[in-house]
């Protein structure tokens, strides 16, 4: 059975590729627009891939995501699906193995797809898809205005106004980034385990490392929220995801919750907006603007 046929999908698949990781939400079928994934999935995200490589990902995903949701439907690939991808050459290969998985072309953030949110942006095709979701996805958690925090290879703050526009943001390199940068750049400098320092004074070379990445993270996110703040001209919510989001959030003096799922919740609400789309076929859909 196909994607749009009579019965409709047995839910969606998120799909999140990222920089050095790629993650996929299951949703229910019946799920609502602020609802968590009934299971997630992450796998390292490879250099190089094929679309029948793709392809297998997902039907492996899907067999996991629907024995552990009891939805076994969905390992059929009766799903729909949507995909953020910030690496471009990867993109063609998911976009086919999504649909040789899932039986339906998926849906590509980008351009001419519908996000119910207006982009208060210079060039609005600059902007990633998947800052696209964390803005979306933190306007529909928060209300408005919102801070969206992304911590992964980048540090990526998106910011809704008031008045519920994306407004723009901020992008600084990523917490692993930093240390592979200092360990890189200078020779007696070692890569170090990420961890809170116990001190701001670093008493080793590790821990000195460690304060500068670490606390000067959270230091410089609520330097920026301050600012984002003062800017807008009114006091914003913060929510955070990606990796080290708990330990950062911990630090901040800015309050903040973190949402694991925040850009797999983000892409549901624009499967939502865009599913009448979504046509059978091995090419992605394509949208107007």
């Amino acid at each position: 059975m196909q994607v749009g046929e009579k019965d409709g999908p047995c839910g969606s698949l998120a799909v999140d590729v990222g920089n050095t990781t790629t993650s996929l939400g299951l949703f229910a079928p019946d799920a609502a627009r602020d609802a968590e994934p009934v299971g997630t999935f992450e796998v390292t995200t490879p250099e190089r891939l094929t679309a029948d490589e793709a392809r297998l990902l997902v039907e492996r995903a899907l067999e996991v995501l629907g024995r552990d949701a009891n939805a076994p439907a969905a390992a059929t690939g009766h799903v729909g699906a949507i995909l953020s991808c910030v690496v471009p050459s990867l993109t063609e290969p998911w976009t086919r193995g999504l649909a040789a998985a899932c039986g339906a072309r998926p849906l590509v953030v980008g351009p001419g797809l519908k996000t119910g949110i207006r982009m208060d942006y210079h060039d609005p095709s600059e902007v990633g898809p998947d800052r696209i979701a964390d803005a979306v996805s933190a306007r529909e958690t928060l209300g408005c205005p919102a801070i969206a925090v992304d911590l992964g290879t980048t540090v990526n703050m998106e910011v809704v106004d008031a008045r519920g526009a994306f407004a723009g943001g901020v992008i600084a390199p990523g917490l692993a980034l930093g240390v592979r940068a200092l360990a890189g750049a200078a020779a007696r400098l070692p890569q170090i385990e990420l961890k809170v320092p116990d001190r701001v004074i670093g008493k080793s070379t590790r821990e000195a490392m460690l304060s500068g990445v670490v606390l000067g993270e959270a230091i410089r996110i609520d330097g920026l929220v301050r600012g984002i703040e003062r800017e807008l001209g009114c006091e914003a919510p913060v929510v955070m995801c990606g990796d080290g989001a708990q330990v950062i959030a911990g630090l901040l003096r800015h309050p903040a919750t973190v949402d694991p799922t925040l850009t797999l919740r983000g892409l549901h609400l624009l499967y939502l907006m865009n599913a009448r789309q979504q046509k059978t076929g091995p090419r992605a859909t394509k949208t107007r603007r």
